[in-house]
């Protein structure tokens, strides 16, 4: 019985190794994105801009939603490093990257949260404002090649899902607040990028493309870096209330009226 079995044994070990060789690029080019590598012991943030490379996300005109959402992730990170936060970007350039990737990147990091950042499109011009959307479900399975076995995969509990709700109140609050947009609220959807990190996670939508008020705004640096700074004090005020050993309730403050 151990003779006959030793030959699968060597083949899933060939098969795991030949994995991990596939993956080291990989590994590597995310070690290229850590902006901070030498305080991984601080908190971290991944800022991940929708999009990019031949996903161009929303058009209006010649304006493009991954030029959007990059320029805004790389004010957010500047304004982040500042304030004492490790930083990772899952592209800092115009490449494209698939949601698993993504949220790979986002995975790898210890002690960190993550927020995607999109622009929203409507069916008409009318929709405007900003919202902020976290998961209900999260996965929590370990990376690697037994995270990739579906039966595997297991929901977490309410904590992690309370902490990304309150990751999403207040950046939506801060939005609100720094821009003064429409308060579209905060929302529940099983959007790729958030149900499968295993850290807080939220997903800003930062205003309406189709829409030509926010469009006017969304063109002007000083409104981006607006949306910028709502990030940053988003998470910052999100970390000044939640800690390691927090009670799973969320809260955030009420936007200003």
């Amino acid at each position: 019985m151990t003779r006959r079995a030793l030959p699968w044994v060597g083949l899933l070990l060939l098969a795991i190794s030949f994995i991990w060789f596939l993956r080291m690029p990989r590994a590597m080019r995310r070690f290229e994105q850590r902006r901070d590598a030498g305080g991984a012991k601080r908190f971290g943030v991944v800022l991940d801009p929708g999009h990019g490379g031949q996903d161009s996300g929303a058009m209006c005109g010649e304006v493009m939603e991954k030029d959007l959402t990059l320029d805004v992730a790389l004010r957010a990170e500047v304004l982040l490093r500042a304030a004492g936060f490790r930083t990772v970007l899952t592209r800092s350039d115009d490449r494209y990257l698939s949601l698993p990737e993504r949220a790979e990147v986002a995975n790898e990091e210890k002690n960190s949260l993550f927020v995607s950042i999109h622009f929203n499109d409507g069916d008409h011009g009318a929709a405007s404002g900003v919202e902020t959307y976290f998961a209900t479900r999260q996965l929590t399975a370990s990376p690697g090649l037994l995270a990739w076995l579906p039966f595997l995969r297991r929901v977490d509990a309410k904590p992690l899902l309370a902490k990304s709700e309150s990751l999403a109140r207040f950046l939506q609050a801060a939005l609100v607040e720094r821009t003064q947009a429409v308060d579209r609220g905060t929302k529940t959807a099983q959007f790729y990028v958030i149900r499968n990190v295993r850290h807080p996670a939220a997903l800003v939508e930062g205003g309406f493309i189709t829409n030509q008020s926010d469009m006017t705004k969304l063109t002007t640096v000083k409104y981006r870096e607006e949306i910028a700074r709502a990030i940053s004090e988003g998470i910052r005020r999100y970390r000044e209330v939640r800690r390691p050993d927090e009670p799973t309730l969320a809260w955030a403050p009420a936007p200003p009226e």
